[in-house]
């Protein structure tokens, strides 16, 4: 049938449906609607429309409650069409809604009434009204009339949203309420100051306000009140009073929900007292402290009185809050103190210092002053006394020397550049801050010094001593002293002298003894320390010194008498005017000889014999004698500068006056020449001899009466070197001849050394005799240059040389082989290395066809072959190396090869009659050595014709062959042993 496009809505009533559809096509008479229940078919309520409606309302309907309606339209001619539809009313709200924390504050409950009608179900909407945050969305059975919404945040505003559910419909109501606000907690009040209280706390967020009361303990009046959102954790409380006790109290509060908190109490900071002093009072050993009462409040003052340096507490007094003075009694004399007083407020102190004050000292006791010995300082020292210091004062004769001021804690004072021997009187007072007290006096005397430069001296007296000194200490009352004998330190006698000497002579003493002498100033009580002063009485010079000569062994004797007094030893000194070393020997004093050996041969000596007493001498007069000479030791001929002279050298071992050469020549004895020398010259230069000659040289020495000669040395002039020096190589490879000309005087022989150039090799050696002027080195290496030298020989010395350089004649290659690598224009050449060296190779090739050489090449000397290019086609050729040292040159044999041939060109067959061909060719080139025509029948291969023809050839005529034949032709070009041919060409007779 027709549709009708039945639809249904609500309009948000519902008890009602608007039922709406379209008339259909060609009209309506009229629409019957019929509304059931949905399930049961139950018919609830029925209607009609007229033919132009479009639309029916069902009133008094259960709210969401499903239906079926069917619209029925009658059409013309009682034709009907109907369309059945479902629908659902909507639901109805909840009523009484409610929402409760019932003290909690992290929970809800959401409470309600159902509404009218049917539903589906709930939906509850949970939100957070501050942060407009979906805390919760919970379906619920339609049943349901209660939910706990659990895990809130404490003293949050929360709005609910309850939907009640019918199909698509739905029906809400909406409700806000607070969880209870949770508690702060670890709520603090500590002072930020003296006028300012920081209160703090955590877990404030489960509170939307905080409300604050501070009350003043003391007057029990609030001071100050605070409302706070939520966040705030700390607050500070400003303008309060100094030292005063506070009580915070703390409630939260959200919405309609207050939590009473927890309390704290603190102190505000007290202020501290203003200028706090400290004085004397006026019993002694008294002090008062003072102090002016800061603003504010106080539980009490603590008062500590603090002493020494280090400000140690020694008393404590507590005092009420409104005092401003406090005295302390029975202090230490000389002591410093200081004050504080605090202001105590609860746990909480405020402080103040005093400078520091001094109660009067008194003097120190047990005062000393001792010299300990020395000249120049004393020593005070004194008990501890309480103070600050000490004054120190030193005088002499009431005049002050030297004012001091000292520290406590030191105990003693050393003066110190005083006078020797003098009394000097001494004070010391305790210092405390202002006061000093009174002071101790004593005296005391330094040491004297003891005479300065005492010294004891003979003034070269035998018998007697002078000693002096220099006073050296003020006050001293004189000097006493005691002289003994050094060694056997046996009494001699005591010496006293006021204190105005300076010195004194002590006579009749031994001569040559040693004395000493013991001195001491005195001064006071004291005595100096003891100087003392040693010396010897002058002794007695030796007589009848004497000196022999003893000539074996070599010495001299010495003899002397003693003189009257003590002697410590005899000195000997035995000296040379020609030696600056001289002996010097010690013997005892009751030796009176002595022999001195090993001296030196042909020397005058002197002799002086002194006596020893302490650091005194006496000497005898001198005494002379000569030693007997040695003959002359290491005399040596060596050749002169020059070939004509002779250096004679020697050492003077057996000294002398002077010397005297002798030269005579080896062979006869005979003396030539006399030369005498001064003693110190140990050399001589001989000139005008014969070269290369051999002398006998003899030297005598003389000292004094005596003469003796040294052992013969025989020694050489040198050789002149041989002149005009030459040498050749000879026609043998090996071998070279040295020349020379003999030079003027005599020689032994010759020396030859023949080095090879740019060789480590050593050099060969050779002789000659002396008469010799030629000799032959053999077996030399071919084709290598050599340094030749030549000396002169006489005896072990030889003349300068001479040198010259020559080559020997190179060795020729062998084994030379030319060979054609296969090639129209290449021949190949090699050969072997030949023994020795040489500078390179020459290669020279001949062409025997022209008769005429067309190349030369130069190699290196160790090439070993070579390639000719570029040569004539089918000639022959000869090739020759040469070995080329300098302008010497050693060839090979020739040898020759033939390049190969180039085959004929241009070949062509003609049969001018029945029984012959007539052959025709051309040639490249020079040609060839000369062609061969071969002919065969073609058709059998048999050959007809072999025919043999010069170089000039060009043509040649086959006879006597068979007519009407077909014959096949070839010609080849020859050169030598090689060949090339032309193709075969056939042709008929």
């Amino acid at each position: 049938g027709t549709l009708l496009n039945v639809s249904v809505s609500d309009h948000d009533r519902s008890d009602s449906l608007l039922l709406s559809w379209d008339e259909p096509e060609g009209g309506a008479k009229g629409y019957l609607l019929a509304l059931s229940s949905l399930g049961s078919g139950m018919l609830l309520q029925n209607g009609s429309a007229g033919p132009n409606a479009t639309s029916f309302w069902f009133h008094g309907l259960t709210p969401g409650t499903r239906y079926e309606i069917e619209v029925t339209a009658t059409l013309a001619c009682m034709d009907t069409t109907s369309q059945t539809i479902t629908a659902q009313t909507s639901p109805s709200a909840v009523h009484n809604l409610s929402l409760s924390s019932d003290g909690s504050s992290a929970s809800l409950r959401a409470a309600w009434a159902h509404g009218h009608g049917q539903r589906d179900g709930y939906r509850l909407a949970l939100w957070h009204s501050h942060s407009h945050t979906l805390v919760r969305n919970v379906s619920l059975l339609p049943s349901a009339s209660t939910f706990l919404f659990d895990g809130l945040l404490a003293g949050s505003e929360y709005a609910l949203k309850v939907s009640t559910l019918a199909g698509s419909s739905q029906a809400s109501t909406s409700i806000h309420q607070w969880t209870a606000p949770s508690i702060p907690t670890q709520l603090r009040l500590s002072p930020g100051s003296s006028t300012s209280l920081v209160a703090s706390w955590a877990g404030a967020a489960g509170a939307a306000w905080l409300h604050l009361e501070l009350r003043n303990l003391l007057t029990q009046k609030i001071s100050t009140t605070l409302s706070a959102r939520r966040g705030l954790t700390s607050y500070t409380f400003q303008h309060l009073h100094p030292g005063t006790q506070y009580r915070l109290g703390l409630s939260a509060t959200a919405g309609s929900h207050t939590v009473v908190g927890p309390n704290a109490t603190a102190w505000t900071y007290p202020l501290s007292p203003g200028n706090v002093t400290l004085s004397s009072a006026e019993e002694q050993n008294s002090l008062q402290a003072r102090w002016s009462i800061p603003g504010g409040q106080r539980d009490f003052y603590l008062v500590t009185l603090r002493e020494g340096e280090d400000s140690i507490p020694s008393r404590n007094i507590s005092v009420g809050g409104d005092n401003d003075h406090v005295t302390f009694h029975g202090l230490s004399p000389g002591q410093q103190y200081s004050v504080q007083v605090v202001a105590v407020a609860g746990p909480y102190r405020a402080s103040a210092h005093s400078t520091a004050v001094w109660t009067e000292p008194q003097a120190p006791s047990g005062v000393s002053l001792s010299s300990r010995g020395s000249p120049h300082s004393l020593l005070a020292s004194w008990e501890e006394a309480m103070g600050e210091g000490y004054l120190l004062a030193l005088s002499l004769a009431e005049h002050p020397v030297k004012n001091s001021s000292l520290l406590r804690g030191v105990t003693s004072f050393t003066y110190e550049g005083l006078h020797p021997g003098t009394l000097y009187s001494f004070e010391v007072s305790t210092v405390a801050g202002p006061y000093t007290s009174s002071p101790r006096s004593i005296s005391n005397w330094t040491y004297p010094l003891p005479p300065e430069q005492l010294t004891l001296s003979n003034g070269g007296h035998s018998t007697s001593l002078q000693a002096s000194w220099r006073a050296a200490s003020s006050g001293s009352t004189g000097y006493t002293g005691t002289l003994w004998e050094t060694k056997s330190q046996v009494h001699v006698r005591n010496v006293t002298v006021g204190n105005d000497w300076t010195n004194v002579t002590l006579e009749n003493l031994v001569p040559g003894r040693q004395y000493t002498l013991e001195l001491a100033a005195v001064a006071g009580p004291y005595r100096s320390p003891v100087r003392s002063a040693t010396d010897w009485t002058y002794p007695l010079a030796p007589a009848g010194v004497t000196l022999t000569n003893t000539r074996r062994p070599m010495g001299l004797s010495a003899f002397w008498n003693k003189a009257a007094g003590d002697v410590d030893q005899f000195h000997l000194q035995l000296y040379s005017k020609s030696h600056t070393a001289q002996r010097n020997t010690s013997v005892g004093p009751n030796t009176h000889n002595f022999t001195f050996l090993g001296l030196s041969p042909g020397t005058q000596y002197f002799l002086k014999v002194t006596v020893l007493a302490g650091p005194y001498r006496s000497s005898s007069h001198f005494a002379t004698e000569w030693t007997y000479p040695l003959s002359l030791a290491n005399v040596s001929v060596q050749p002169g500068r020059k070939p004509q002279e002779l250096h004679v050298s020697w050492v003077e071992s057996g000294g002398g006056r002077d010397h005297l050469v002798q030269l005579s020549v080896a062979e006869s004895l005979s003396i030539i020449r006399n030369v005498s020398v001064p003693r110190g010259v140990t050399q001589l230069d001989l000139e005008g001899l014969v070269p290369g000659s051999r002398y006998r040289v003899e030297i005598i020495s003389q000292a004094g009466p005596h003469r003796i000669s040294s052992q013969t040395a025989i020694g050489y002039t040198v050789p002149l070197p041989p002149r005009s020096l030459s040498a050749s190589p000879v026609s043998t490879a090996q071998v070279l001849a040295v020349c020379w000309e003999t030079a003027p005087g005599h020689r032994d022989g010759y020396v030859l050394s023949v080095l090879e150039e740019d060789s480590s090799a050593p050099p060969r050696t050779l002789e000659a005799g002396k008469d010799s002027t030629n000799v032959t080195v053999p077996q030399l290496e071919p084709g290598t240059c050599y340094l030749v030298w030549i000396w002169a020989v006489a005896g072990p010395y030889r003349s300068l040389p001479e040198n010259i350089t020559s080559c020997t004649v190179p060795a020729a290659p062998t084994n030379l082989n030319l060979t054609n690598p296969g090639s129209s224009s290449e021949l190949y050449t090699s050969w072997n290395k030949p023994p020795g060296r040489r500078d390179h190779y020459r290669i020279t090739l001949y062409s025997l066809s022209t008769q005429s050489r067309i190349q030369v090449q130069t190699l290196s000397a160790d090439a070993l072959n070579c390639t000719w290019t570029h040569l004539e086609a089918g000639s022959k050729f000869a090739v020759q190396v040469t070995a080329v040292k300098g302008s010497l040159e050693a060839s090979s044999i020739n040898i020759t090869q033939w390049t190969y041939p180039l085959a004929p060109v241009n070949l062509t067959l003609g049969s001018p009659t029945a029984s012959a061909l007539v052959v025709s060719w051309a040639v490249v080139g020079r040609g060839a050595e000369g062609f061969v025509v071969d002919a065969s029948d073609a058709a059998s291969s048999a050959p007809v014709g072999h025919t043999v023809l010069g170089g000039n050839a060009r043509s040649h005529i086959l006879r006597s062959l068979s007519p009407g034949t077909r014959y096949s032709v070839a010609v080849r070009a020859t050169a030598g042993p090689f060949h090339a041919s032309t193709p075969n060409l056939t042709h008929c007779t």
